[in-house]
């Protein structure tokens, strides 16, 4: 049928600063991951017995990253120059620059540092938008719990190799 356009396609056009938030997101993230897989060093490491499989890795970041965006995304639509959008964009660096540094450099205590800071970020992040946008904070907290579990897991490989 000609016309007819696809459901995503009024979506679209609807929030297209929500398609470049997911692109901003989701594809570095996962652009940064594959430049950074895991590889022949990380399968190595003594790992902790709460380590999960490698399997559960990609999942789990694409959904935060979805979340991530949204929430950076609304965040966005109400204050582009505000401290949560500043804090959003800082946890979004260092987020970026924890995989290059735990897989790339192989530096595991450097990357505890960066991702001590990435949970700050994001606490400060979900602080800052509670009052404001609250779904925005909400949508924080599994990112939150994750990377709580991630630092866990970071500084256990740290002292385990």
């Amino acid at each position: 049928m000609r016309g007819v356009a696809p459901p995503w396609g009024k979506f679209l056009q609807r929030y297209p600063s929500l398609l470049l938030f997911l692109v901003l997101v989701l594809g570095g993230g996962l652009l940064i991951g594959y430049a950074t897989l895991p590889g022949a060093w990380y399968a190595s490491l003594a790992k902790p017995p709460f380590n999960p499989p490698n399997w559960v890795f990609a999942p789990a970041w694409t959904l935060l990253y979805v979340l991530i965006a949204v929430a950076g995304w609304r965040t966005w639509q109400r204050e582009p120059a505000g401290v949560a959008m500043k804090i959003w964009g800082a946890q979004l660096v260092l987020n970026f620059l924890w995989s290059p540094t735990f897989f790339g450099a192989k530096m595991m205590a450097p990357a505890l540092v960066v991702i001590l800071l990435l949970l700050a970020a994001i606490a400060l992040f979900i602080a800052s938008a509670w009052n404001r946008d609250r779904l925005a904070a909400l949508l924080f907290v599994p990112y939150a719990a994750w990377v709580a579990f991630a630092t866990v897991l970071n500084a256990s490989l740290l002292l385990l190799n």
